[in-house]
């Protein structure tokens, strides 16, 4: 995209606000893990918003004509472009409304948030979709949810969309991704170790920086609040071994910018965020090699061993290995005295290896870097 199309999309983009242009329309689900994200950042800007349920008179529309992924959230701005994606969204509006922001101008904060926000975005998906279809009273709650929210006017009874939902959720999604009997426990262990790291950090603070939201709560947050704090099985475990997360999901679901001008965040990166960096560095770094290595051989599924877990036929994903090109990315944009403290910060906490592990595999996700306007870019 060349610099005169960009200055013409702010300049579009700051005239549709000064003239009081409609809200823009967020194409999701009340249940879903993304859209919830991405509702709870737009609120903290006070972007206004709609949030219509994706059912499907809406996505026979958005699928084909606008975005060309079957995903959600899809978001329709006021002047017709679509956008999806909620990272590329939120650095969208980040670059359109800088303030109140939420990637820290501290540039080692902002690289941190932004391993954290992808680590929390893509590591947590496993186990929220796990207590959400693998748990009976959890897959049949929510399969009810969505045939009621997005499916009213398929003529089919109600009872054989809640079967086909249920059974396209835990093939795909849990089965399909790995969990099984024998990786089970690993699964229900990378949330409720989360949940632990984060009840320590929430305990003393009310963000996970210090007095205002960053880009690592929204990460977190896109799990915590529509799956675990929501469904029936994790949101028992949070209320009673997590209480100050379960408060921060409301907090930060009713968070403002405009109530939080003077916060302040904690300096550097605080030490009980080592937890999570750890988990990234002997977990969810060493996925991510292996994804990538699967992508570069074209195996559709691959093995891998995580903490002693085997899991087996996972699904290789095209979006996983543009993730981990994305943080080689940002650490790179680092500057020199920054770039050192990052280095010094992923060695501390087994990162470093695995970030830089396995070269000349490309994703070819987005080569242009159109995104959030790239169309047909699948995440799943």
């Amino acid at each position: 995209m060349s610099r005169r199309t960009v200055v013409a999309l702010r300049a579009r983009g700051r005239l549709c606000r000064r003239s009081g242009a409609a809200p823009l329309r967020v194409y999701g689900s009340h249940i879903s893990y993304f859209t919830g994200k991405l509702e709870a950042y737009l609120r903290y800007k006070e972007i206004p918003y709609e949030r219509v349920a994706m059912s499907t008179r809406y996505w026979n529309r958005v699928v084909p004509r606008a975005t060309g992924v079957a995903q959600m959230p899809a978001v329709e701005l006021p002047d017709g472009r679509w956008m999806t994606d909620t990272t590329p969204i939120v650095a969208w509006f980040e670059a359109e409304r800088p303030e109140p922001r939420v990637i820290p101008a501290d540039p080692l904060q902002a690289f941190a948030s932004r391993l954290v926000e992808d680590y929390a975005d893509e590591w947590m998906w496993r186990p929220a979709m796990h207590y959400r279809w693998s748990h009976r009273a959890d897959a049949m709650l929510l399969s009810d949810r969505i045939v009621s929210e997005l499916l009213p006017d398929v003529p089919v009874p109600s009872g054989l969309k809640r079967w086909a939902i249920r059974r396209r959720q835990f093939g795909g999604y849990v089965r399909g991704d790995g969990v099984t009997p024998a990786t089970r426990a690993h699964v229900e262990g990378i949330y409720l170790r989360t949940l632990a790291s984060l009840e320590v950090m929430l305990a003393t603070r009310p963000f996970l920086l210090g007095d205002a939201p960053t880009l690592a709560d929204f990460g977190f947050f896109a799990s915590m609040f529509r799956h675990f704090g929501l469904d029936p099985t994790p949101s028992a475990i949070m209320r009673e071994r997590a209480p100050n997360v379960y408060a921060w999901v409301a907090r930060l679901w009713n968070a403002r910018g405009s109530r939080l001008r003077n916060a302040r965040l904690l300096a550097g990166v605080p030490a009980d965020w080592g937890p999570v960096l750890d988990d990234a560095g002997a977990a969810y770094l060493p996925y991510l090699c292996a994804n990538a290595e699967a992508w570069g051989r074209r195996r559709r599924r691959f093995d891998v061993t995580i903490q002693g877990a085997d899991y087996k036929r996972v699904m290789t994903s095209r979006y996983r290995v543009w993730c981990l090109e994305e943080l080689r990315r940002h650490f790179e944009a680092l500057p020199s005295t920054a770039r050192d403290a990052a280095r010094a910060l992923l060695e501390r906490h087994g990162c470093w290896e695995p970030l830089w592990r396995l070269q000349g595999v490309q994703s070819g996700h987005d080569p242009e870097r159109r995104a959030p306007f790239a169309r047909g870019l699948k995440v799943f």
